[in-house]
């Protein structure tokens, strides 16, 4: 058969016939390739990875103990389903120890995913129909925006600008933005700026969703990775459970990013239809891993400590960045620091983009970052670099603020 019938198969969502032949490189493959280049042309420099965006290190110990204990037995073998109720308990428990969040009933409004990513791509199924919208920030993590396109949805950007905190114009929203509206997604801390939520702008997104009609999606990845003071979540301001959901992840705030375990909660509606949809895809998470974030939620002791090396090596990135001219502020959460990005060097190479400076800097520098340019050019670092203990974590910075330095880099 010498036809090749496949390639007129795919899905006009995925590309159609052109799915596979499109020349257009995404940014984080040009990172992964430049990255590559970099080593194999100086495979005796340090590459300095401010741009991996998960934990640098393991669970801790006795997560990773109460796995293989939970794993060795035969009644956590078999299908999960939709989650163990022990696991909605401990959420609900979680929630109201560490974000004051009281009420939360563990049988009708917590259900557990395979991970955040799962959820928001599981969404749309729920929510749009061909014409239907999503509100989205940006920059942000795309997820709930394809999918809600490939159900036929329109996504309506609301960007986020530092003169506003990088906190959506909600007011700024148009007629024409709001037709169709059925779902805002919005994720604080927030990557990639690290900027953080107040409780006045949840009561605002509150008021907002309630007068449009839309269900909130709080996707919570980096929550619990507060700070000053206690963490905020958008189901402690009041009316916040009558009119959407939030999404807590074990990634960042356990290290548990290959585990693959969230739960949403929330809404009692909302989240029934969640698991109506997610019932349709899996049959749940591993219910040893279960049992084993339940030892995490209950404690949160392990994300203080994480909490606070992160914070540690931001004030460290924090003070060499702003050496070398960067506009670099100390974040309220996440793990993350968002930069402008400069417009030239002194070798008098210009930068259009965002991502024609990241580029630059890996070969040059062996410094990996990763580029925005959604609005305004920025780059953002991570604190996740790898590094063998405290000394180290100071010596990587004080090496890339070394290498920065050399640029001598033009704003």
């Amino acid at each position: 058969m010498s036809e090749d019938y496949i390639q007129g198969l795919f899905a006009d969502r995925i590309g159609g016939g052109n799915f596979g032949k499109e020349a257009e490189i995404y940014k984080f493959e040009k990172i992964k390739r430049a990255k590559a280049e970099a080593k194999r042309r100086s495979p005796n420099t340090e590459l300095l990875d401010f741009g991996v965006g998960e934990p640098d290190e393991m669970a801790f110990p006795i997560v990773v103990e109460a796995l293989k204990h939970e794993c060795a037995k035969p009644e956590n073998r078999g299908y999960a389903d939709n989650g163990i109720y022990e696991l909605k308990e401990a959420a609900a428990r979680y929630l109201e120890k560490v974000y004051g969040v009281a009420g939360i009933d563990p049988a009708k409004e917590v259900i557990h995913s395979i991970g955040s990513k799962p959820a928001l791509a599981m969404f749309p199924d729920a929510f749009i129909n061909t014409g239907d919208s999503v509100l989205m920030t940006a920059p942000g993590y795309p997820i709930m925006a394809t999918h809600a396109e490939w159900n036929g949805g329109r996504v309506v950007n609301l960007p986020l600008r530092e003169e506003n905190g990088f906190l959506p114009d909600l007011d700024g929203l148009t007629p024409q933005d709001l037709k169709g509206a059925k779902l805002l997604y919005l994720n604080y801390p927030n990557n990639p700026t690290g900027a953080a939520a107040t409780t006045e702008f949840f009561q605002k997104v509150v008021e907002f969703a309630g007068r449009n009609r839309v269900v909130v999606v709080h996707d919570a990845a980096y929550a619990a990775l507060s700070f000053e003071g206690r963490p905020l979540s958008f189901l402690s301001v009041e009316g916040a459970k009558e009119v959407g959901v939030e999404i807590h992840s074990f990634s960042k705030a356990f290290n548990m990013t290959g585990w693959r375990l969230a739960f949403v909660v929330g809404n009692e509606k909302v989240v029934n239809a969640f698991g109506h949809v997610k019932d349709n895809y899996d049959s749940g998470q591993f219910i040893a891993i279960q049992k084993a974030g339940i030892y995490a939620l209950d404690h949160p002791e392990i994300t203080e400590k994480i909490s606070a090396k992160y914070k540690r090596r931001l004030k460290f990135m924090v003070d060499a960045l702003s050496a070398c001219g960067f506009s670099a502020s100390m974040p309220k959460g996440s793990f993350y620091l968002y930069v402008g990005a400069p417009r030239r060097a002194k070798n008098g190479v210009e930068f259009k983009s965002a991502e024609e400076v990241s580029e630059y800097l890996i070969k040059e520098t062996h410094i990996s970052t990763v580029p925005w340019d959604d609005v305004g050019r920025y780059l953002r670092f991570s604190a996740t670099f790898i590094s063998k203990d405290t000394q180290d974590e100071y010596r990587v910075v004080e090496e890339m603020k070394k290498r920065l330095k050399a640029l001598e880099l033009e704003f």
